[in-house]
């Protein structure tokens, strides 16, 4: 009867495998971490890469845009951000607003958050931009030295599913200014900027109940409707969900686990 002799070599093969494996999942995990940390470098004025998306001229409209913080707002431009809010989105959220009101509210002053606001040149007549009605407010607008906002995007550099993505958090216009080619110019932008600080895509949430803005963003700017979101991960159960998530991806990483899991 022959002795049986221990198979030490597989059992040492397998513990590098699983030391390299883990150093690779580390090592991927600190390349990500400092993507993100220098796309959200203090100070980085991102617009200031694209002059030709620095101005709209198009469709009667003459703006200009700049880049702000979401710690750096004024009290002002926060109650601007908060009624052009209400005013779009109260309807689309129903019953949930008041609740995600105070999320966007919070969200909305966060030193992660990143912004591009669009004026309007402070020499245009604005009389004609109608109110933003709230219980408690003020104008319609907000006019500053540099002329009134009409809109804004705020976003977000992150990771999703260990992927550095752009997450555009709002995208708010002024119903004065909608339908006229800005929402699509400033999503090219955001894809712009996604692309320079590295990120593998863009990322967005919509209301199910904002069927102009999903056809916006699935027909005219091609995004889809990512394989995160919760109509894809659980199919059966989506119907409990009032939003999708959808994605515009620029890496084959980004596509096979954003757009093609599952």
């Amino acid at each position: 009867m022959e002795a049986e002799v221990p198979i030490s070599g597989t059992n040492n093969t397998t513990g590098k495998e699983k030391k390299t494996k883990r150093k690779e999942i580390l090592e991927k995990k600190k390349a990500i971490d400092e993507i993100i940390k220098s796309a959200c470098t203090g100070g980085k004025d991102n617009l200031a890469f694209y002059p030709p998306y620095q101005y709209f001229h198009k469709n009667g409209l003459c703006l200009y845009l700049e880049s702000g913080c979401g710690d750096k707002l004024s009290s002002q431009l926060k109650l601007y951000i908060q009624n052009l809010l209400k005013l779009n989105m109260e309807g689309p959220y129903g019953s949930e607003w008041p609740v995600e009101e105070k999320v966007k509210r919070r969200e909305m002053v966060s030193p992660e958050a990143r912004y591009v606001f669009v004026y309007e040149p402070s020499n245009e007549n604005t009389n004609h931009i109608p109110e933003l009605v709230d219980r408690e407010s003020t104008s319609a607008h907000c006019v500053f030295d540099n002329g009134p906002i009409v809109g804004f995007v705020h976003y977000r550099f992150t990771i999703e599913e260990e992927i550095p993505v752009l997450y555009v958090y709002e995208l708010q216009l002024h119903p004065r200014v909608q339908g006229k080619g800005l929402g699509a110019f400033l999503m090219e932008l955001t894809g712009l900027i996604a692309r320079k600080n590295r990120m593998g895509a863009v990322v967005l949430t919509v209301q199910k109940a904002n069927s102009l803005a999903l056809n916006f963003y699935t027909s005219k700017m091609r995004y889809t409707i990512s394989a995160i979101s919760p109509s894809r991960v659980d199919p059966l159960n989506e119907l409990h969900k009032s939003y999708e998530i959808l994605c515009k991806t620029f890496t084959r990483e980004a596509q096979a686990i954003l757009e093609e899991s599952g």
